[in-house]
């Protein structure tokens, strides 16, 4: 069988690329009923996401303590599966206030990769592992590999290259058995069904990789103390938009008056939660940034340190 045949035969036993005969001339629809048709399509995908839970829960319970060791969390797919992966990496800094290395983005084929394909990049394990030895990957950073089918080589070989490093690994696709799962410590698998086009991969199971990879990094970092309640309080104010946002975050927090608020934003250089800690705990910035450093940056460990209240003061949100 030639390596050609030997594909063909391979994608044919693939969820995502099975062809769907009852959608065939679904050209003829009207432009409404094709994208109630999509529309439906993609309210399926949730709940395929749904029956991971447990896997993508436990993913995270291992990928936490890493990061707080000062491990990175390392994605690394090709085509949709790699752009979803950066994309995710890169809404990290502004949104949690992350250094840009802490989580990192790889594709297959390089940046230009993400806006032209770069052919043949894919097909390349001996690829990901030089893109994981740039990095220098170790015992404390956790490699996710991503591909749809499953199957992908750059993705396998990133997560077998991670291995041999000590790092913790994560194989998620779309495909029920895959290889990729198989390759890692964790696999998850969120089978989602053929596509409304055959074998675009982009539609349904790129949307279940957005879903997964934001429960991933969100939960992460709710779990690193990024978060009070749900309320961003380590977000990176860089622009206006974003310093109403944080003026907003501390008032939510800590139902001070807008005076209070503001003074406390400039004793801690516009730091979030540098300023909840100032006005719930009653200390000065140089205090709140001791308490916070000394507690892990975990906003609730350090206002106990106080021994003021943890919930906010909005009656919102305890616990």
């Amino acid at each position: 069988m030639t390596a050609y045949a030997e594909l063909r035969a391979q994608l044919a036993t693939l969820t995502t690329e099975a062809f769907r005969p009852e959608l065939a001339e679904i050209d003829r629809l009207s432009t409404l009923d094709i994208a109630r048709t999509m529309n439906a399509e993609d309210a399926t995908v949730p709940a395929a996401v749904a029956g991971q839970l447990p896997r993508i829960a436990a993913a995270i319970d291992a990928i936490a303590p890493r990061m707080a060791r000062g491990g990175r969390l390392v994605y690394a797919g090709a085509g949709t599966a790699g752009r979803m992966g950066v994309l995710d990496a890169s809404e990290c800094p502004p949104t949690f206030n992350t250094d840009p290395a802490q989580v990192i983005g790889l594709i297959a084929g390089g940046p230009g990769a993400m806006v032209r394909s770069v052919e043949g990049a894919e097909d390349s394990a001996e690829l990901a592992a030089e893109d994981l030895s740039a990095l220098g990957i170790g015992p404390d950073d956790t490699v996710i590999g991503i591909s749809a089918s499953g199957r992908t080589p750059y993705a396998i070989g990133a997560v077998a290259s991670a291995r041999t490093r000590g790092a913790l690994t994560v194989g998620l696709s779309c495909n029920a058995g895959s290889a990729l799962a198989a390759a890692a410590e964790h696999g998850i698998e969120v089978v989602v069904g053929p596509e409304l086009l055959t074998g675009s991969t982009r539609l349904k199971a790129g949307t279940a990789q957005k879903l997964v990879l934001n429960l991933i990094s969100t939960i992460t970092m709710i779990r690193l103390g990024k978060t009070y309640g749900n309320l961003m309080v380590d977000m990176r104010s860089s622009n206006e938009k974003l310093r109403a946002r944080a003026r907003r975050i501390v008032a939510l927090a800590t139902g001070a008056p807008d005076e209070e608020i503001e003074a406390a934003l400039s004793a801690t250089d516009g730091e979030v939660k540098n300023a909840v800690l100032v006005i719930l705990g009653g200390v000065d910035g140089r205090r709140a940034a001791e308490l916070l450093s000394a507690s892990g940056g975990h906003l609730r460990a350090a206002l106990a340190q106080t021994g003021q209240q943890t919930g906010q003061q909005t009656g919102q949100q305890t616990g």
